[in-house]
């Protein structure tokens, strides 16, 4: 076998800094190493000294634990990553983490570790693209042009949300993705061919892709052909190329065994390796000396991608200026949205004042999902960048809004709205990748129960700090007959754990829609808007916008001078959603009949709530009534969460719901449950006698 210098260097710096390290996969950058070199040199349009230029093909390494190929051609194509942080892999305060991180590596277009989801981040970048293209280019003006490449392994597409979203790709007729299927047999377990079996080629034609089978993915020219063939195709179909490899190509003992696939080569095996490869032979200097790349590598990969990608970008830039000069109202917003990346409008601020004012006023006894439907009638109107979409139940989630929502339909990229059918996961991970692509806005919907399927996508979302908008509709036991599948219990206390994730749980109409302007409003946190299925009564008359803002606020306030406060027993109520005003009935029956102060606090996101002041929290929490101070929340789901701010047992309890539900109608599972005024009160008074 002959092996290319080039695809070479790849594969001495990947096992090199592995070595290092103590720690790695050196299998997938050694047998995919001609891929990477035919793709990265040849094809790949990209500008290193700008890794943000809007108009660069992405890249994804879906099979993110290869992450050392991907810091090798960084690094060798002229990213702002050194031979030292190729020397710092893995270690603390890197550029070069264990797999590829979005926000931490120059030129590292998604986070990718959790199998299947890099692929599907692409397949969201790709709908990006073509919905962009459809939206902003004009004959001979396409300045929105460009493909998305993907490398995936055996484990990708073992994991079910790959065929979830290379399934809609294809009705999508997403043409301008192409996807590298390193067929190499060989996972952390083993050789995969007992369990997993399926005949791959047929899996993508049978979901409308272009597949180009049998590419050695060891010989550059086959490897060309087909990345020509698959940019060259005019049908609108994405491409998988079928390509056959050896796990670890090059090292002569470890080659196509799994003990090749997650540990290090060893110090004798890499120099066994760089022996059988012919590195010594072509360079015989770098005997006895650790990643040691030649100049000519250097010269004819690196400096030649930099000028390259200058280039390339320069050629956009003479194109998008006379793309300015005749048709300057679309290039002002073009600027704004998708090369600044700024989402919103610039008056944002009187469209949320709209959307506020416009709620207040109706004062409407509505399900918190039609109040907000009622704020995507002003938003998916007003917002360009706005791009919505819902497994399957728009017409419970009522995120498809009547003569504004624009589906896509027959493979057209000219639309602001994606039925994602019965894809959960997929689709949260696909409004990843439109935020990583940048230029639009997604949110998402289903029903809060199947946010556990997809669970991962939403912590990745957070951990990349992403800002998409998930609507999670049938927020509790309330929605009633559907029954205990239906009824989420422990999900919005374990949606709560994830770091950098904004809950909100609004408790009516005003609240909802400031829960939507905050979500709008965040650059780096992902906010999920929890609804209700019933309707709620309007609480918040008398509640200034910026309280609500803050996450939580006292809602009911008790008299608080001496004579009142310190002779009484105050009890403070936290609650959210349709326990709100639950507490308020609560509060009313305590002071008339049993001669106890009130105070109700709404906290419909405890995320934004712990981000205050503590002054503002001990104000909120009560902390300066003493010692015939109770306190109590109440929402209709597990109830370990609310600990965090009730304090002491003696004079605390959670009223919450720790087993499933039932089927039967809203109001006598509430009842049944413990969720009614008498039985509150009935908890509350034997808590404080």
């Amino acid at each position: 076998m002959t092996f290319s210098n080039f695809a070479n260097a790849i594969r001495v710096l990947s096992m090199e800094a592995i070595q290092k390290a103590k720690s790695g996969h050196p299998g997938a950058p050694l047998g995919m190493a001609e891929i990477a070199e035919t793709l990265w040199r040849n094809h790949l349009n990209f500008n290193p000294k700008n890794p943000h230029w809007c108009n660069r093909d992405r890249f994804v390494l879906s099979n993110g634990h290869a992450s050392m190929l991907l810091y090798s051609l960084l690094h060798l194509s002229g990213y702002d990553l050194s031979i030292d942080d190729i020397k710092n892999f893995r270690q603390w305060n890197s550029k070069t983490p264990g797999h590829p991180e979005v926000n931490e590596t120059p030129g590292v277009e998604t986070t990718t570790g959790p199998l299947g989801q890099g692929i599907v981040n692409a397949v969201g970048m790709a709908l990006a693209e073509k919905i962009l293209a459809a939206k902003f280019n004009r004959p001979n003006f396409e300045i929105v042009k460009h493909k998305t490449y993907v490398f995936v392994g055996d484990g990708c597409l073992m994991e079910g949300i790959s065929h979830e979203a290379c399934s809609l790709a294809g009705t999508l007729q997403l043409g301008n993705l192409i996807v590298f299927w390193d067929n190499n047999g060989i996972s952390i377990d083993g050789n995969v061919k007992d369990w997993f079996s399926e005949n791959i080629p047929q899996r993508f034609k049978s979901y409308g892709w272009n597949v180009i089978e049998n590419i050695d993915g060891h010989n550059t020219e086959q490897i060309n052909a087909a990345i020509l063939s698959a940019k060259n195709s005019q049908d609108n179909k994405p491409t998988l190329i079928c390509c056959k490899t050896i796990i670890g190509n090059g090292s002569p003992n470890k080659a196509g065994s799994e003990s090749c696939h997650g540990a290090p080569l060893g110090n004798d095996e890499i120099n066994n390796t760089k022996q059988n490869i012919g590195w010594f032979d072509k360079y015989p200097e770098s005997k006895d000396k650790d990643f040691y790349i030649p100049d000519e590598i250097y010269q004819n990969w690196t400096q030649k991608s930099i000028q390259n990608g200058k280039d390339l970008e320069n050629q956009w830039q003479n194109l998008y200026k006379e793309y300015a000069k005749k048709f300057p109202d679309l290039a002002k917003k073009f600027e704004h949205q998708v090369i600044q990346n700024e989402l919103l409008p610039a008056d944002f601020e009187s469209l949320s004042q709209k959307i506020i004012s416009q709620t207040r006023g109706k004062n409407a006894n509505i399900a918190t999902r039609k109040a907000s439907q009622n704020v995507l009638e002003f938003l998916v109107k007003d917002l360009d960048s706005l791009f919505g979409g819902s497994a399957d139940l728009a017409s419970s989630n009522l995120t498809l809004i009547k003569d504004f929502s624009k589906p896509l339909l027959n493979g057209s990229g000219d639309g602001n709205y994606c039925y994602y059918g019965v894809r959960e996961f997929a689709m949260t991970a696909i409004a990843n990748g439109i935020l990583l692509h940048g230029g639009l806005l997604p949110y998402t919907a289903t029903f809060l129960m199947f946010s556990d399927y997809a669970r991962n996508a939403i912590r990745m979302a957070a951990l990349m700090k992403l800002p998409q908008i998930m609507v999670y509709t049938h927020d509790s036991i309330g929605l009633g007959e559907d029954g205990p599948t239906h009824q989420p219990i422990e999900q919005i206390p374990s949606l709560r754990l994830i770091p950098n994730l904004n809950l909100w749980r609004p408790a009516d109409a005003t609240e909802t829609a400031l829960a939507w302007i905050s979500a709008l409003q965040s650059k780096t946190t992902p906010t999920i808007l929890a609804l209700s299925r019933q309707n709620l009564p309007t609480v918040t008359q008398n509640i200034s916008d910026a309280n609500i803002l803050q996450g939580g606020y006292v809602l009911k306030e008790v008299e608080k001078s001496e004579n009142s406060a310190a002779k009484k027993i105050v009890i403070s109520l936290i609650a959210t959603g349709s326990e709100v005003s639950l507490s308020l009935q609560v509060a009313e029956e305590l002071e008339k009949n049993a001669n106890i102060l009130v105070r109700v606090i709404s906290m419909p996101c405890s995320q934004i709530f712990d981000k205050q002041s503590s002054d503002y929290q001990a104000e909120v929490l009560g902390k300066n009534f003493g010692k015939n101070h109770y306190r109590f929340a109440i929402e209709a789901a597990e109830p370990t969460f609310w600990w965090k701010y009730l304090g002491c047992k003696k004079r605390s309890e959670v009223i919450g719901i720790d087993h499933f539900g039932a089927s039967a109608p809203a109001e006598k599972l509430f009842d049944e449950f413990g969720f009614s005024v008498s039985k509150i009160c009935q908890r509350i008074l034997q808590k404080v006698k």
